[in-house]
């Protein structure tokens, strides 16, 4: 069998690999904020600016942002290719959400490292 790594086209296999690792990532990131929520007694402004100004939860949470949108990007093509028939309809579908899931990225950038 040969493997063209140099292509850009994905497979179900990567499909499914990407998917559970991003929301591996996702589910920890998940757990390690309501585990602050829950151990932090009294949870105030400068309580919650001291976690963001942590270079490691900032790294944690860009990449994060990033796992959320890959999740989003073939999720959305998985669901969007199984129930939306029509080619031009499923394509600008997938533009505006995939556009929408990068301002997500990009809005998540300038909250957390105040660019």
């Amino acid at each position: 069998m040969v493997l063209n790594q140099a292509t850009l086209k994905r497979d179900g296999v990567q499909d499914y690999v990407s998917l559970r690792t991003t929301a591996l990532i996702i589910a920890a990131y998940a757990v390690f904020i309501v585990g602050y929520l829950l151990l932090t007694p009294e949870l105030t402004f400068e309580a919650w600016q001291g976690l963001f100004s942590n270079l490691a939860v900032k790294a944690a949470t860009l990449v994060t942002l990033v796992c959320i949108m890959v999740h989003t990007t073939i999720g959305l093509w998985q669901v969007l290719t199984d129930y939306v028939k029509c080619t031009t309809l499923r394509s600008v579908l997938g533009f505006v959400l995939n556009l929408m899931a990068l301002a997500y990225v990009a809005i998540g950038l300038f909250v957390l490292w105040g660019v």
